[in-house]
């Protein structure tokens, strides 16, 4: 990841911890005392670390492991240390340099999971660096997709697949499932348009949500009359049926 000087002075106004790739612990340290370092850097007195250090711990499932040391540890129990010591800095900004990469796919998904819930519960903002897209995209609320050093196309999952600004983006998202990442709001037609185009709804056409993913409006639209009614505070604001559905799981939207 590069930086330019206007990135690195915003980031100077900000408290940033960081992830590594490589797990970045000191074999000479215990657990406790891995993740009490930035504590100890700021001077804070060794009981209060600590009693720091065994709340972030189990933050991150790591309860019992305190007095352990790095080699008797699992590389994705190492990576949770690593998370915990970021975690136990207090930062406003967390930088993740590809921190699951080195995981197997089981343990990888699993801190995965780990992660966007400790991001649900701190809030904190996270600047996550990956060369995986799937992972990409479950874990990012936005994603800056780079090419040669330079941003080629920042926004949501959604917009980044169904919108894709070049052929680089294209290719890049072209395996992509969108099964899960594309939502009715982006799929459906509004009420007036839909029937000029295929004619009044049925009235028993089953309702779907604005959110409501494509994997879920499959479930209604191949049923019964193959419509789904959009609705929103009681009032249908789109329709969606199996041609547009079809054609939103080919990225094809019409």
């Amino acid at each position: 990841m590069a930086l330019n000087d206007a990135d690195l002075r915003r980031l100077r106004n900000h408290r940033v911890a960081m992830v590594f790739q490589n797990f970045g612990l000191m074999p000479h340290r215990t657990v406790r005392d891995n993740v009490a370092m930035p504590l100890e850097i700021r001077g804070t007195g060794k009981a209060r670390r600590w009693e720091e250090a065994e709340r972030v711990l189990d933050l991150v499932n790591l309860t019992g492991w305190e007095d352990k040391y790095a080699h008797e540890l699992s590389g994705g129990m190492q990576q949770r240390v690593g998370l915990a010591r970021a975690i136990a800095s207090d930062p406003e900004v967390l930088l993740m340099d590809e921190p699951f990469s080195a995981l197997d796919p089981l343990i990888r998904r699993q801190l995965q999971d780990q992660f966007m819930n400790l991001s649900r519960s701190l809030k904190k903002t996270t600047m996550f660096i990956t060369h995986d897209l799937d992972e990409a995209i479950r874990i990012g609320n936005r994603i800056a997709i780079m090419k040669d050093g330079r941003i080629v196309q920042i926004g949501t999952p959604e917009q980044i697949i169904l919108n894709p600004v070049d052929e680089y983006v294209a290719d890049f998202v072209a395996g992509i499932s969108k099964l899960n990442m594309v939502f009715a709001h982006s799929v459906m037609r509004p009420v007036d348009e839909f029937e000029a185009t295929y004619g009044p709804v049925p009235a028993d056409a089953r309702e779907a949500h604005p959110e409501m993913d494509l994997n879920a409006l499959m479930d209604i639209c191949v049923d019964g009359h193959g419509i789904a009614r959009v609705t929103q505070s009681g009032s249908a604001v789109g329709v969606i049926n199996r041609p547009m559905l079809m054609r939103a799981i080919q990225n094809n939207r019409g």
